[in-house]
């Protein structure tokens, strides 16, 4: 099989597509589209966001040392885009995009409201990796609508229809292929009826 060799560049798609919300729930807050985010570690937790200097929203979490990651679904996918594309300088986007803001339980910053998981995050150091400024932090609180939870209490994604993004392109997710370790798993056996 022929293969095709591009330039190095970041070719790991998909990856998550959130919105994450920085500044004051009771001053002045942001939001901003973020899709260089992910989890580094389940214990401590941690997770990342990586953010480009110039961007309104990277004074901000530098100042502050917190914020959040917002889950996105579908219903907010022209939201999670409009938040990507204006800035904050310029525009409220809370109110263009009529999202509800809700105070934290261990940040100052606000989470969203309509968005069905929020990640509360305590920045534990910065890192200048060119680009992009990596904030690694201690995800410190997760809040999640109720309305998204299975009879078992577990996340139902596939209820959710969250977002992922890859080269330019939004995808929602939701067929579910199988369970963690469903390749190794035995087959029980099923009693012939008589």
């Amino acid at each position: 099989m022929e293969r095709i060799q591009f330039k190095p560049g970041n070719m790991l798609y998909p990856v998550p597509a959130v919105m994450v919300t920085c500044g004051e729930y009771s001053g002045e807050s942001n939001i901003i589209t973020i899709a260089w985010t992910g989890t580094v570690s389940s214990d401590p937790p941690m997770a990342y966001i990586s953010v480009r200097p110039e961007r309104y929203s990277y004074e901000i979490i530098r100042k502050a040392g917190e914020f959040v990651i917002n889950l996105v679904t579908e219903d907010l996918a022209r939201a999670m885009d409009y938040c990507g594309v204006r800035s904050g300088k310029e525009w409220d986007k809370w109110k263009e995009c009529r999202l509800t803001p809700l105070p934290g339980q261990t940040v100052h910053c606000p989470l969203i409201a309509e968005s069905p998981v929020n990640i509360e995050c305590h920045v534990v150091s910065e890192s200048d990796l060119g680009s992009h400024h990596m904030f690694l932090a201690e995800v410190t609180a997760v809040n999640v609508d109720e309305a998204y939870l299975d009879k078992s209490g577990r996340f139902d994604l596939a209820a959710a229809h969250l977002l992922a993004y890859s080269h330019g392109i939004y995808y929602a997710l939701g067929k579910q292929l199988g369970t963690f370790g469903f390749s190794v798993k035995k087959q029980v056996k099923r009693k012939k009826r008589r």
